[in-house]
């Protein structure tokens, strides 16, 4: 890749919240920013206000932060190219369609939108492309500003086809980085509306308005867009500004084949951030969405490593697969590789969001049990909304284990059961084990007490303390248990209440 800084943007609309395809855009722009010590623009399009959704701006920028993905100008970064937001740019676009109407390359349309719907409608019928033929472009210029000065709607539209033109052939060529060159006949784009009827400028000319106004060098969006561009780049030498690269990413794809929508399950940032996922997780499976490092078959990659590795010239031209059970996996990668400490902040605060721990258990007297959750939970989940049922354990009452269980009758329904209960009732008022040094000594005490060993020992331990026979290792747990009654009382039951709660059941 060109190592020159490029300034790039990431222009989302707030119609909705920020879906995987659109936050794939937003992190191959933002490696690019970063890859060439360039700069990254966050530009909102809220040009469509029919579909403006309130919150949806403050929600996509939230994703985008908590995705770790910052940029240097926008909305609330500033700079030298401001505003960011089109609803605020609305005189820039009037000076520029007005530039171009002195010109002659734009008009005055006065059909009505009953009109062009007719005109469409023909076209459809005779197997044509549906476009805008210029019939208001034949106007005479003094017929034009007598029918604007009489007070009558009308919108700018562009001249695609210039007198010179051959109708027939007539094309529009630009550079794809990912498809190389792409043409379009000019006759089959109409001529675009630039500014509408209520004054409001269409989304192709402020784009082109705005991206060159901000020194945008390459514009990679999703190829949603790939047929706007031939209307923007007539745009652009209409108005004399140098054209951008343009790279247009394939569209984003279920395991089926189909567009990605609510069928596949999640589609947006939100909700995955919701499941618990780790935002480096979701950026790890977001980038091999058509793209993977050279000689590395494990594409587990941190961000640092996307931006070293990162090359548009490897991008699929063909659609992307976006595989949930891929993400799960991924997502386990990266949880195994935090540190206790790393995993402990956000494997507590999934079980405090839920209501299992109260909001103490973040703070920093907590900071030990933490990291023997972290421990206790970090081989068995891929993502945070796992952490409950994992953990599970930590909240059992005592007693409630199914005594229709053949496992479970066999094993309380012996003297060996009995003595163990008492043991450990007698040895938890002496030894309370709150970490690992006096849970041995627990066990050590259970063990002499009752004079049982092994499977029955440690099997009537786990279903007093658990109610199941199997589980997280009781080396990780019981300790957890102990000191997590003592700091969350109301949420983590005592030892020693299980205990009786257990003997309660058995005696009953």
């Amino acid at each position: 890749m060109n190592r020159r800084p490029l300034r790039v943007r990431f222009a989302p609309s707030p119609t909705g919240s920020l879906h995987l395809g659109n936050a794939r855009t937003a992190l191959m722009n933002w490696i690019v920013a970063r890859q060439t010590g360039g700069t990254l623009v966050l530009r909102i399009e809220d040009t469509d206000t029919d579909r403006h959704q309130k919150g949806a701006e403050d929600g996509i920028l939230e994703d985008l932060r908590w995705l770790g993905l910052s940029w240097d100008e926008g909305p609330d970064a500033g700079g030298d190219h401001g505003p960011y937001r089109q609803s605020e740019r609305h005189a820039v676009y009037r000076e520029a369609a007005a530039r171009l109407l002195a010109a002659g390359k734009a008009y005055r349309c006065f059909c009505t939108p009953e009109e062009q719907e007719a005109e469409r409608d023909r076209l459809k019928a005779a197997g044509e492309v549906p476009r805008y033929l210029g019939r208001c472009g034949r106007l005479d210029g003094m017929e034009a500003r007598r029918r604007e000065e009489a007070g009558e709607p009308f919108a700018l539209r562009f001249r695609t086809l210039l007198p010179s033109d051959d109708p027939e052939s007539a094309e529009v060529r630009f550079h794809d980085r990912l498809r190389g060159s792409v043409k379009f006949l000019a006759r089959e784009l109409g001529d675009p509306v630039m500014v509408r009827r209520d004054g409001r400028a269409t989304y192709n000319f402020a784009v082109v308005v705005d991206d060159a106004a901000m020194h945008i060098d390459l514009v990679l969006r999703g190829d949603d867009h790939l047929s706007n561009t031939p209307r923007q780049v007539l745009f652009y030498r209409a108005l004399g500004a140098a054209l951008p690269d343009f790279a247009h990413l394939p569209m984003v794809r279920g395991t089926d084949g189909e567009r990605l929508s609510k069928r596949h399950g999640a589609t947006s940032v939100a909700e995955y951030r919701r499941k618990g996922y780790l935002p480096r997780a979701m950026l790890n499976a977001l980038i091999l969405l058509g793209w993977g490092p050279q000689g590395d078959d494990s594409n587990i990659l941190t961000p640092d490593e996307m931006i070293e590795s990162f090359s548009l010239d490897r991008v699929s031209r063909s659609p992307s697969i976006f595989d949930p059970a891929k993400l799960d996996w991924l997502s386990g990668r990266h949880i195994q590789a935090l540190s206790p400490a790393d995993l402990a902040g956000p494997a507590t605060r999934s079980l405090v969001g839920e209501g299992s721990l109260p909001d103490q258990a973040l703070l920093p007297e907590a900071a030990e049990w933490r990291n023997g959750l972290a421990r206790l939970v970090q081989d068995g989940i891929d993502r945070m909304d796992q952490v409950k049922e994992r953990s599970s354990a930590l909240f059992h009452k005592g007693g409630a284990f199914d005594p229709a269980d053949p496992d479970m009758k066999l094993l309380l329904a012996g003297e060996e059961a009995h003595r163990v209960l008492e043991a450990m009732l007698q040895a938890v008022t002496d030894h309370a084990p709150t970490d690992v040094e006096t849970w041995k000594a627990y066990k050590k005490a259970v063990q002499t007490g009752s004079g049982v060993k092994g499977k029955g020992l440690f099997h009537t331990i786990r279903v007093a303390l658990t109610g199941s026979v199997s589980g997280p290792e009781l080396d990780r747990l019981v300790p957890l248990i102990g000191s997590g009654s003592t700091l969350f009382p109301g949420s983590i039951p005592s030892i020693k209440d299980r205990i009786q709660s257990t003997i309660r059941q058995i005696d009953g």
